[in-house]
C-alpha cells in the first residue's frame, strides 16, 4: 500500500492584509518543506499566499473551488477541484484535511473552523478567531504565535 501524505488545510479570507498574506505564505513554505499537501479554497487572499509559498518550495497545492470554472483558481493551485457548491465547499476543504491552520479570516473561515471542530479535526489559529461559550473562553482552537509554530503543532497532531 502506498504511503499517504499528510494533508493540511490552510483557511482564511479571500481578501487579507499584507501581514496575513506574509504569515500564510510562510505557512505554505513550511508545509511544503515538511512534505505535507496543502489544501485550500483555491481563490485569492490567504489561500493564494499559502499556495504561493508551498509551490515555491516544491509542495503540492490543491484548491477546492466554489464555482465550476477551473481557471478561477489562483495561479499557484496545481490541482483545482471544481464543485459548483459555493460556500458549501468549505466542508469539503476541512474534511479533506487531517489538520487545519486558520490565518485571519472572516465568517467563511469561521464556518470552516466550526466544521473542522465538529469533525474532531484539529484547528490551529494564527491571528484568527477565538471562541467564547457562555462567557468562558473555549480553547478548541489551538493558538500559534508564528507560522513555524502553527505548522509544527498541526503536523504533530496528525502524527506519521
Amino acid at each position: 500500500m502506498a504511503e499517504r501524505k499528510r494533508v493540511v488545510a490552510v483557511i482564511g479570507g479571500g481578501q487579507c492584509s499584507k501581514e496575513e498574506a506574509k504569515l500564510a505564505e510562510e505557512v505554505g513554505r513550511k508545509l511544503a518543506r515538511e512534505g505535507a499537501i496543502l489544501i485550500c479554497g483555491g481563490l485569492g487572499g490567504v489561500m493564494e499566499a499559502a499556495c504561493k509559498g508551498a509551490q515555491e518550495e516544491g509542495g503540492i497545492t490543491v484548491g477546492i473551488l466554489p464555482g465550476e470554472i477551473r481557471e478561477q483558481a489562483n495561479p499557484h493551485v496545481q490541482i483545482p477541484i471544481v464543485t459548483g457548491m459555493g460556500y458549501a465547499r468549505n466542508i469539503t476543504v476541512v474534511k479533506s484535511a487531517q489538520a487545519v491552520i486558520a490565518v485571519g479570516g472572516s465568517y467563511g473561515t469561521l464556518s470552516e473552523i466550526g466544521h473542522a471542530l465538529q469533525s474532531d479535526i484539529p484547528v490551529i489559529g494564527l491571528n484568527t478567531w477565538s471562541l467564547v461559550k457562555n462567557g468562558d473562553e473555549d480553547k478548541a482552537i489551538i493558538t500559534a504565535s508564528s507560522p513555524a509554530e502553527a505548522v509544527s503543532k498541526a503536523l504533530s497532531l496528525i502524527g506519521d
